[in-house]
C-alpha cells in the first residue's frame, strides 16, 4: 500500500467524521434521541481512531536504532490495533448500554427534523469517504475481492477505514430507521433498538479488525505472489543450484525480512559463493522492493535428507518450504 493512498483515505475520513460528530451531538441536544448519542459517539470515536492510524504511520518513520535494529515499521499494526480496541470499548459497548437504557425508560422524539436532517447530511458525508478509500483501495487490490483484500493486506490503514465507513453508512441506515420508526408509532423504544444495532454492528467489525491486525502483530509471511518472485530471484541455476529452505516475514507493511538457506556446488570458491548471494540479493530487491533484509546461508544439498521431506518446522500458510539439505 502507498503511504500516500492510506493517508489520503485517513485524512478524508478524519474530516468527514468530525463535521458529523459535531452535527450529531447537536442534534442530540435538541431531539434527545438516544441513536443520535450513540451515533455522535460512533462518529468522535472514529475521528480518534484515524488519529491513532496518522500517529502510527508518523511513528513508523523512524529510524532503525541499535535496540530496535529491524525499525519501526510495526508500529502501523500496534495502533491499528488500539483502533479496533476504541471502536469496541467506546463506539460499540457504549451504543449498548446507551440503546438498553432507551429501551427500558423510551421517551418521545422532540424536534424531529434535527436527527433526519442530520442523518442524511452524514449519510452523504460518510459516502464522501467511503468513495475515497474505494478508490484508493482498487488501485491496490488488482483481482482480488473485498474480503481477500482486507485480509491479505499488510498495510492495515486502508482495511480499517473501508470497515469504518461501510460500519458508519450501516449504521446511520440503522439510526435513520430507528428514528423513522419512533415517528411513524409514537413509541420511542425503536430509537433504542436502533441504538442497539449500531452497538451490535460496531462490536462485530471491532472483532474482524482486531482479528486481522492481530495476525499482522504475530507477524506474517510475504504474500505468495512476492515468494514466487523471491524464489525466481534466488537461483541462478549456476552457483545458486536451488533453495533448500526459506523464511519471511514482513517487518512493517513496506518492509520484509528474508532468511533463506540455499545450495551452491561443492566445489564453488568462498568468492564464488560471496559473489553469488550478492547476485542472488541484487536480484531479488529488484523483483521485491520491499525486500529491506536478507540473510542467505550456503549449504551444500543433501539427497539423503531431501528424502526425509520437507522441513519438519515448516507452517502451513507459511513461506513454500523446500527439501532440506545439511
Amino acid at each position: 500500500m502507498s503511504a500516500s493512498g492510506g493517508t489520503k483515505a485517513i485524512v478524508a475520513a478524519l474530516g468527514a467524521n468530525l463535521a458529523i460528530a459535531a452535527s450529531k451531538f447537536v442534534a442530540f441536544a435538541f431531539s434527545g434521541s438516544s441513536s443520535m448519542l450513540a451515533e455522535g459517539v460512533h462518529s468522535l470515536a472514529d475521528s480518534g481512531n484515524q488519529f491513532l492510524l496518522l500517529v502510527g504511520g508518523k511513528k513508523a518513520q523512524r529510524q532503525a536504532s541499535p535496540q530496535h535494529p529491524f525499525g519501526y515499521g510495526r508500529e502501523r499494526f500496534i495502533y491499528a490495533f488500539l483502533v479496533s480496541i476504541v471502536l469496541f470499548s467506546i463506539g460499540g459497548m457504549f451504543a449498548i448500554y446507551e440503546g438498553y437504557e432507551k429501551v427500558r425508560h423510551p421517551h418521545d422524539l422532540e424536534h424531529w427534523y434535527w436527527p433526519v436532517g442530520v442523518l442524511v447530511f452524514a449519510i452523504i458525508a460518510e459516502g464522501f469517504s467511503f468513495r475515497t478509500a474505494i478508490k484508493e483501495s482498487n488501485g491496490l487490490r488488482g483481482t482480488l475481492s473485498w474480503k481477500e483484500f482486507i485480509r491479505r493486506a499488510k498495510a492495515p490503514e486502508l482495511p480499517v477505514v473501508l470497515l469504518e465507513d461501510f460500519g458508519a453508512l450501516i449504521g446511520l441506515v440503522l439510526a435513520l430507521g430507528g428514528v423513522g420508526l419512533s415517528l411513524l408509532t409514537g413509541d420511542g423504544v425503536w430509537d433504542g433498538i436502533g441504538t442497539l444495532c449500531i452497538g451490535v454492528l460496531l462490536v462485530l467489525i471491532a472483532l474482524v479488525l482486531a482479528a486481522e491486525t492481530k495476525s499482522l502483530l504475530l507477524g506474517e509471511a510475504a504474500g505468495l505472489e512476492d515468494i514466487k518472485k523471491i524464489e525466481a530471484a534466488i537461483v541462478d541455476g549456476d552457483t545458486v543450484t536451488r533453495i533448500i529452505h526459506m523464511r519471511t516475514l514482513h517487518l512493517g507493511p513496506e518492509e520484509l525480512l528474508i532468511a533463506a538457506k540455499i545450495a551452491v556446488q561443492h566445489d564453488d570458491t568462498a568468492t564464488e559463493v560471496a559473489g553469488a548471494i550478492n547476485a542472488a540479493e541484487a536480484r531479488i530487491r529488484a523483483a521485491v522492493p520491499i525486500a529491506r533484509v536478507i540473510y542467505l546461508e550456503p549449504d551444500i544439498y543433501s539427497e539423503a535428507e531431501a528424502a526425509e521431506g520437507p522441513d519438519p518446522k515448516a507452517t502451513p500458510g507459511g513461506p513454500t518450504p523446500h527439501p532440506a539439505g545439511h
